[in-house]
């Protein structure tokens, strides 16, 4: 059962303080989590396809569709022949990183822990945020382009096609094995149901504006203002 240990902050399994120094990694989700949009969505509104594709996101989100691989082909094969350039508008127009989300990326570089982008959204986006916070590493769905133009497809990769819940987690513990620590001294932080099972293999979980089965389920849930509001459970 989760309590209210402060406005807007659910603490669920653990008594803060916590030290952030005690964690070596940290995971995050990124669309609605590290950034202000789903991406998938905002290049739909380009193809006049957005509330169709942005229904279908939602309801992935929240769980109501258990096929996460199967619901982002099906919005992908919607922005079919949509311009790659469609991805640069959405980049520099409706792109930004979430309120706290700086503050809290670099207190957790500051603790000394490594940082990893795991997403279900798309490399044109992950490794500019990747970039923009200094990140280490990323993993994410490449878009497959031909002239200029997307196909509706995704590019194969040596791990894969689409990172979906799974993938994620499974992407979390490779990276604490080859980092030689274990689960507990990570944390995964997201806001949708795919996010579910990184969050529950490691150490803390945090929600930041998550959808209702996250936040039955996350240690630490941030349901009202920035990301940086997490430090609050941390001892300085």
């Amino acid at each position: 059962m989760a309590h209210e240990f402060a406005p807007g902050l659910f603490v669920r399994g653990f008594a803060p303080r916590l030290r952030l120094a005690d964690y070596k990694l940290v995971a995050f989700d990124m669309d609605s989590t590290l950034i202000n949009i789903e991406c998938v969505d905002e290049i739909a509104a380009a193809a006049g396809r957005k509330a169709e594709v942005a229904a279908i996101t939602e309801a992935a989100m929240r769980g109501e569709i258990a096929d996460y691989k199967e619901s982002l082909r099906r919005r992908l094969a919607l922005l079919r022949g949509v311009p790659e350039t469609a991805l640069h508008e959405v980049y520099a127009n409706h792109l930004q990183l979430n309120p706290g989300v700086e503050r809290f990326v670099r207190a957790c570089q500051a603790a000394g822990l490594k940082t990893l982008l795991v997403s279900g959204g798309f490399t044109f986006f992950s490794e500019r945020v990747r970039g923009r916070l200094g990140l280490d590493f990323a993993r994410a769905n490449m878009l497959e382009v031909e002239d200029g133009a997307l196909t509706g497809r995704l590019i194969d990769r040596p791990w894969g096609d689409i990172v979906d819940g799974a993938e994620k987690k499974r992407v979390v513990l490779e990276v604490c094995e080859l980092m030689g620590i274990a689960p507990a001294q990570a944390i995964a932080v997201g806001d949708g149901a795919n996010d579910l099972p990184m969050m529950g293999a490691v150490g803390l979980s945090i929600a930041y504006h998550p959808k209702p089965a996250v936040l039955e389920q996350a240690m630490l849930s941030i349901t009202s203002g920035g990301m940086d509001r997490a430090l609050e459970v941390f001892g300085a």
